[in-house]
């Protein structure tokens, strides 16, 4: 275990579109995002003849505002776009910029198959399938009804898709500049999120694997119902335990921060602690859905409504996995109850 407290050696962030450097070659950006996580952090790194890009926002008018303003006051072009994830914040504006300034788009395969399923609604990935879902696990209608009048919320956050792109995978390394950067591969919050490791900038740009004070995401979708996704995040983190501990981690929401061995224990622990909630609170029998005050005491929007419920499907089918719960469908919704 890494007992020492995180180090965060930038006090704030930079202005909005504004570039600030925080290694040799690569800077930071910061743009913002209308929902309670209302930021998103972007890295650009210097290229041979331009930037490499790391992400691109939310694909909204307020975002492309600001990129446009940005791109006229940049010193050199973006020649590369690379994005971590299939998510709008780090997508949504993947087809946009590359069709503004050529630049070609570098992602994992499995990201770019799953944007293009959720923009298309199609293979499992569509809204009724979701409701379906969420259904099964005991969701109550006037809330499937409340999330389902939002429509296709993923086409509103990446308006449009490459039809072509740059595949990355685990491994691979990629020269930008002064430095070679490797692809690390994390499942759970995406299918293959990529991170990215520089030994000579002594730099990991850690996308939404690893942030400093709030934990990414971990949910069971309907097109892969029994997937324990939480199993794989927590196998994920040790992929960055042989990485230096005084690596700079440049997270995509939160400050840079130092002390990745320390933010990978935090993480175990917490999850450990969650579960460890939910099997206290399955000595009567549970849907997901009637766990959801057990482990978000507060009131959920929409928007986090359904983060949450996928999040305590995937607890429980960790803990399925795991053999500590018991699973039993009954009139087609699922209950759970400890061993």
């Amino acid at each position: 275990m890494h007992h020492a407290a995180l180090d965060f050696p930038f006090a704030a962030p930079p202005a909005p579109a504004t570039p600030q450097a925080v290694a040799p070659g690569v800077f930071w950006l910061r743009l913002a995002l209308p929902w309670a996580l209302d930021h998103i952090n972007l890295w650009l790194i210097e290229d041979d003849a331009g930037y490499a890009l790391v992400d691109t926002g939310l694909g909204d008018a307020p975002t492309r505002a600001l990129w446009t303003e940005l791109l006229a006051r940049l010193d050199r072009p973006l020649t590369r776009l690379i994005a971590t994830h299939y998510h709008p914040d780090h997508l949504g504006n993947a087809a946009w910029l590359s069709a503004r300034c050529g630049a070609p788009l570098h992602m994992a395969f499995g990201e770019y198959l799953l944007a293009h399923a959720l923009h298309a609604q199609t293979g499992g990935h569509d809204l009724a399938a979701m409701l379906a879902h969420f259904r099964r696990h005991g969701l109550d209608e006037d809330s499937l009804a409340a999330l389902a009048a939002r429509g296709n919320i993923y086409r509103r956050g990446v308006p449009e898709l490459p039809t072509h792109f740059h595949r990355l995978a685990d491994g691979d390394q990629l020269r930008t500049g002064a430095h070679t950067w490797r692809a690390i591969v994390g499942h759970g919050h995406s299918p293959e999120h990529i991170a990215l490791h520089s030994d000579s900038a002594g730099v990991l740009i850690s996308g939404d694997m690893l942030l400093p004070r709030i934990t990414p995401n971990i949910a069971v979708t309907a097109a892969m119902p029994d997937e324990d996704a939480l199993g794989r995040f927590l196998g994920s983190l040790r992929r960055f335990e042989p990485l230096p501990a005084d690596t700079l981690v440049l997270p995509a929401h939160g400050l840079p921060f130092r002390g990745l061995h320390a933010r990978t224990d935090q993480l175990h622990a917490h999850h450990a602690e969650r579960d460890a909630t939910m099997i206290a609170a399955l000595q009567t029998e549970q849907s997901a859905a009637g766990l959801l005050p057990v482990l978000f005491p507060r009131a959920l929007d929409r928007h986090q409504l359904m983060f949450a419920l996928g999040e305590a499907i995937a607890h429980l089918n960790h803990l399925w996995h795991r053999g500590l719960v018991e699973r039993r469908e009954n009139d087609g919704g699922l209950r759970f109850r400890r061993c």
